[in-house]
């Protein structure tokens, strides 16, 4: 099945297609894709993941053409970055 991996850190994005035999799971593809040795902050204990924008688990099975998600965690407050421009 086709699938693929998508993840963007502060300065790049990466969208990765990839081959994986049917009844792969999430955890599977993202280490397949070769992402966590290039970006070695992605920690798959703390980052999440979700596919196609929906908050998944590492063990929930693929099908063709989903697209993989791997989360940054959020380092600011959208309420407080909001006020934060307003008050400039």
């Amino acid at each position: 099945m086709h699938i693929g991996v998508a993840y963007a850190d502060k300065f790049k994005q990466t969208w990765l297609k990839l081959d994986m035999p049917d009844g792969s799971t999430v955890r599977e593809a993202i280490e397949r894709s070769g992402l966590l040795g290039q970006f070695p902050e992605i920690d798959l204990s703390q980052n999440k993941v979700g596919i196609f924008g929906k908050l998944t688990t590492l063990d929930a099975k693929l099908s063709d053409g989903n697209r993989v998600e791997i989360y940054r965690p959020i380092t600011a407050d959208p309420e407080t970055v909001e006020r934060r421009d307003r008050d400039e």
